[in-house]
């Protein structure tokens, strides 16, 4: 089966290069066509153009990378190879991914429509260091030795599930990816990995560098595919092992679904959220606003731990509000390569839709646009950043995840209101807290119910702090020494040392 090549010239003022690299299916260290040999046009969000076609995944392809996958577990991966050694791939891959990162940043620029710049520090800078941090993990995965009695010896093992099944999302891909095979990398699995079917090139391009880097053939597979053809494929799939998954709520339902009715496989879900932010009486203000205007327009507001319900303490809610303002009209709105950019377009004509939408139902349901709510420019899939105000708590602008570039300013008058009406919400991703009071903030931080609360900044991650969220945002943990958890077994073994019963 044949496959294709993408190939691109970059002329713009932050990269200039010519890159090309194959578009199929990675199984087995090779790039082939989909088993249905049919193609997926991946499209430019600044101008609606055709970027690149590439190969389809099918469940029949997600079937042979899977056997491939459980071949390389038992022959020349997993328990076959020492921590140390795993740890030396995964420097190496961080090392090549270092080398190319100008490169990976036009690309995510390219299909993604993020800025080059926070392509470049925010999402290739995180995805090394990610890299880096679970190689020095690799040769630090073991179990206890558990006194019982003399005459028995006790002790675990942390054994890798086995093949995983991965499912990363749009709005940050090659990060997210990081995330994922990182942590299961360094434990011993091997990986099916399906990237979104809008932003492909970055994974794509990753696949060159696992090979590079000296992992075994089949150790990583990618097959790029639809959410209801592989991405339900894989959920449904005897042969994997466990399953880990970040996008939507909703979608998060559906494998965990598949997962029980299948081999009752291991999930991780990482998922939507409704993030509050909190800016009390003492804030400092202009640390708050600089803070909130990134808390939820960076990355297009396409990003799952976004501060997009404001809370404002009445005492600074008009100065507040004037300010925020004030910083929104200043984010520069336009093309991804622009040094000077902050704000792309959103990801495909279906999103844009749907923000667009909700935008719709908040001038219904009688909230005041104060900033934004239409489209920006006449050619591709931008947003003017908005600014709801005067919303009231059913509203779908206040409720639901939008994913995009729409805050709602909302004034409260004390700790225990706000406290109340932050934590009124189905989600538990992320919270933030404005004040110089740090006692205060470390209290309100307690309250929230959140797995992430930040304290004087927002949208803050680290390669070893966990991420995850409470209620229905998800399942388990990413990052951290807390993720190891998520791809390894716990096997006890006791050995009798002469007891006769």
């Amino acid at each position: 089966m044949s496959t294709t090549t993408f190939t691109h010239e970059f002329d713009t003022v932050s990269f200039q290069g010519k890159v090309s690299f194959s578009t199929g299916i990675f199984i087995d260290g090779k790039f082939s066509a989909g088993a249905k040999n049919t193609t997926i046009d991946v499209i430019n969000p600044t101008n609606g153009k055709l970027i690149a076609s590439i190969a389809e995944g099918t469940p029949a392809d997600v079937d042979r990378a899977v056997q491939v996958a459980r071949r390389t577990l038992e022959l020349s991966w997993g328990l076959n190879v020492p921590g140390h050694q795993r740890g030396l791939l995964l420097h190496r891959l961080a090392d090549l991914l270092e080398k190319h990162a100008d490169e990976f940043a036009a690309l995510e620029a390219l299909d993604n429509g993020k800025t080059v710049f926070w392509a470049k520090v925010a999402d290739i800078a995180i995805s090394v260091d990610v890299l880096r941090y679970y190689a020095g993990w690799a040769d630090k995965i073991h179990g206890q030795v558990i006194e019982t009695s003399e005459d028995k010896l006790a002790y675990t093992r942390h054994e890798p599930f086995g093949v995983v099944g991965q499912i990363i999302p749009w709005n940050m891909p090659l990060m997210m990816m990081a995330w994922k095979i990182a942590p299961a990398l360094a434990t011993g699995n091997t990986i099916v990995l399906k990237p979104s079917e809008f932003t492909p090139l970055s994974a794509l391009r990753m696949c060159a560098l696992i090979n590079e880097a000296g992992f075994p053939p089949g150790t990583v597979n990618v097959v790029v595919g639809y959410g209801n053809t592989v991405g339900r494929a894989m959920s449904e799939h005897m042969g994997i092992d466990k399953i880990a998954f970040t996008g939507s709520t909703l979608v998060g339902r559906k494998i965990m679904e598949a997962a029980a009715k299948s081999n009752l496989k291991n999930v991780t879900l990482e998922l939507g959220g409704k993030s509050p932010n909190i800016v009390m009486n003492d804030a400092d203000l202009e640390a708050a606003v600089n803070w909130a205007s990134h808390g939820v327009f960076w990355n297009q507001g396409q990003i799952c731990c976004a501060g997009s319900r404001i809370y404002v303490q009445s005492g600074i809610y008009d100065q507040f509000l004037r300010a925020f303002t004030k910083k929104v009209l200043s984010l520069k709105v336009g093309d991804p390569f622009a040094m000077e950019s902050y704000q792309g377009p959103q990801v495909s004509q279906i999103h844009y839709d749907r923000i667009m939408g909700y935008i719709e139902s908040g001038k219904q349901q009688g909230a005041t646009v104060h900033l934004g709510g239409e489209r920006y420019g006449t050619e591709g899939l931008w947003i003017q950043p908005t600014i709801f105000t005067d919303t009231t708590p059913d509203m779908r602008i206040v409720r639901e995840e939008i994913f995009g570039p729409v805050s709602v300013v909302i004034k409260f008058e004390d700790e225990e209101d706000v406290v109340r009406q932050a934590n009124d919400t189905l989600y538990g991703l992320a919270a933030a807290v404005f004040t110089k009071d740090i006692t205060r903030g470390i209290q309100v931080a307690h309250k929230l119910q959140a797995g992430t609360v930040w304290v004087n900044c927002i949208n803050q991650v680290h390669a070893n702090v966990p991420f995850g969220g409470y209620k229905q945002s998800g399942v388990g943990r990413e990052l951290g020494e807390y993720a190891l958890s998520n791809y390894t077994n716990v096997k006890a073994v006791h050995v009798n040392l002469g007891h006769v019963i």
